[in-house]
């Protein structure tokens, strides 16, 4: 990593931020971190008993050189992320928006800074975790953003009380985002790791799919390729046909996870709702 490619990313941060319509700072004092746990209920809506974080905690990790950033627009706060410091480089622990700007690309735009700031202090990789039956989460991680999967976690927050995760179980994936990898480098400049089913070749095979009936089937998992399926809208399954939200989470832990546990590779996911796993490549730790 040099000044040019931080310099870049601060440019590309920057100008994302402005596309977006949105203003992303560090966050610093008691009544900020304040705002921003209100931000936070309103989007996941814990339980009043259980917070998500507290106020003192995030001027902590603030005060000490975490990732503490607020999203404004208006004049008002309408997102957070906090990223604190890891063994891998940062961890990204959670970031979101309200719904008052979804649609917008201001998730991006959180991404594209953060990764300015960590390039800016000498800092090369981000990871974080997300749900892998949440297709639109895949998609921008994975696609839009550049990042790779390399550790599937199953269960891994144990039950949570808010109103997003509950009465599911909480299996993750981790991801690595390597900042200057073509990847990410490709991402900042809007063009995606795009991939397609299609387009895996002969040897593909099909790990996990749809019946007509909207359950999981298990397939094959013997190819050079191995495609496996999620659900459009694993939420929306949640509110409407638990069980058979419950039946798809355990069937991509059994598909996913077991194909990640033997170190084969995803190397990316598809707009139409696919994992690509590569069986002759390694997964990097």
């Amino acid at each position: 990593m040099n000044a040019a490619q931080a310099d870049a990313a601060t440019a590309a941060a920057d100008l994302t931020a402005e596309r977006a319509g949105v203003t992303i700072r560090e966050l610093h004092d008691l009544d900020e971190m304040r705002e921003a746990c209100r931000v936070l209920d309103r989007i996941w809506r814990p339980d009043p008993g259980n917070p998500l974080i507290t106020p003192e905690l995030l001027r902590v990790f603030a005060h000490s050189g975490s990732y503490v950033v607020g999203v404004e627009r208006g004049g008002r706060m309408v997102g957070f992320c906090l990223g604190f410091l890891a063994s891998a480089g940062l961890h990204s622990h959670i970031a979101g928006v309200d719904d008052s700007v979804r649609g917008r690309n201001v998730g991006f735009a959180v991404k594209q800074h953060q990764r300015a700031w960590a390039l800016n202090r000498s800092i090369t990789t981000v990871t974080w975790t997300f749900d892998p039956l949440i297709s639109r989460n895949a998609y921008f991680n994975l696609a839009k953003l550049g990042a790779a999967p390399s550790e599937y976690l199953a269960d891994f927050y144990g039950a949570m009380r808010d109103e997003v995760n509950a009465g599911t179980e909480t299996d993750r994936l981790m991801v690595r985002w390597e900042l200057t990898g073509e990847h990410a480098v490709a991402s900042a400049a809007g063009t995606p790791h795009v991939v397609f089913a299609d387009d895996a070749g002969a040897r593909a095979v099909v790990g996990l799919d749809a019946k007509p009936g909207g359950s999981p089937v298990v397939g094959r998992q013997d190819g050079d390729t191995v495609l496996v399926r999620i659900p459009a809208d694993a939420e929306e399954l949640r509110r409407t046909a638990p069980l058979l939200a419950r039946e798809w989470r355990y069937a991509l832990r059994e598909v996913l996870g077991g194909l990640m546990a033997e170190g084969h590779t995803v190397t990316g996911f598809t707009r139409d709702g696919w994992y690509v796993i590569d069986r002759h490549q390694e997964s990097q730790p």
